[in-house]
Order: C-alpha cells, then structure tokens, then sequence
C-alpha cells in the first residue's frame, strides 16, 4: 500500500486547527493534532512522540482519515461493554432502598431473586458500588452507664511502690 502523503484543503485545515484545541472529546483532540503535524510535515514517528501515542496508533489515525475523511476520524466507539445487571438498574436500587442488606453475599442472593442472574461476590460489589451504594461498618456506639455502682466508685488501690 503506497504511503499517504496528508494534505489537507483549506476548509479542512480551518475544522482540523479548531478541533484540535476545542472538541469535546479528547481523543479526538488527539488524532487532530497528529492530522495537523502530520499536514505541516512532521515525521509519524517523530508525531507519536509530540501526541504521546504509538507510531501504529498514528497509521490507524491515518488509515481512518483516508477511509473516511475528517468523519472517519472523528469516529469514536470504545467497546465497553454493558452488563446485564444494568437493564435492572432501577428495580434492583429500589429493592436495596426498601430493605438493605447486610453482607455482599446476601446481596447476591437478592439479585438472583430479583433478576435471575446469578453474579459473584466481586461483581456485585463493583455493581453496587456503580450504583452508588456504600458499605457500612455497623457496631455498637459506646454509651457511659448512667449511674455509678458502688463496685465501681471504691477507691482502688495503688500498685506503686513508694521509696
């Protein structure tokens, strides 16, 4: 495959400088940095280095801009996948509101009741931690007696040897 020299029109030049200072997305902002050095001549290896990304990651940046113009590169769509429990976000949040658990264990149990899905330990807590929900440490709060036995107002004896 022959080299792509990048030139870029006039209209082109005026989308790229704005956009790479101003777009919302800041890998965008990325690729039209390493569009705009690569159209005043720098090296694309010598561009990875001033954007801080591969020299691969710069041919894929330009593979995109030659596909599909300034539209292709502004392509974004990371695979992150969604987990299933999140189309029970709401029914699952509401349950946990009516009635907390007490152990991640028993959340897990509550899921699988609510949803069918059975989830293990780590991904119910993370879940639940997305969700928003903290866990807290439940224990006694300690409380002075009120009144004073006589067992324990007696004087008790000093162990302290005098010289």
């Amino acid at each position: 495959m022959a080299w792509l020299r990048v030139q870029l029109t006039e209209e082109e030049q005026g989308v790229v400088n704005e956009e790479r200072i101003a777009h919302p997305n800041e890998r965008i902002r990325e690729r039209m940095l390493v569009l705009w050095l690569l159209h005043n001549g720098v090296t694309r290896q010598k561009a990875a280095e001033i954007v801080g990304v591969g020299r691969a990651t710069v041919q894929r940046f330009v593979a995109a801009f030659r596909d599909g113009g300034l539209d292709g590169l502004r392509r974004w769509d990371p695979n992150r996948p969604e987990s299933e429990m999140a189309t029970f976000r709401e029914s699952i949040r509401e349950s946990f509101d009516k009635q907390p658990v007490r152990t991640v264990a028993e959340a897990c149990d509550r899921i699988d009741q609510l949803t069918g899905l059975r989830r293990g330990p780590s991904q119910v807590r993370k879940f639940l931690k997305d969700l928003g929900l903290k866990f807290q440490r439940v224990r006694m709060v300690p409380v002075p007696p009120k009144k004073t036995w006589p067992s324990t107002s007696k004087r008790r004896p000093s162990f302290s040897k005098l010289s």
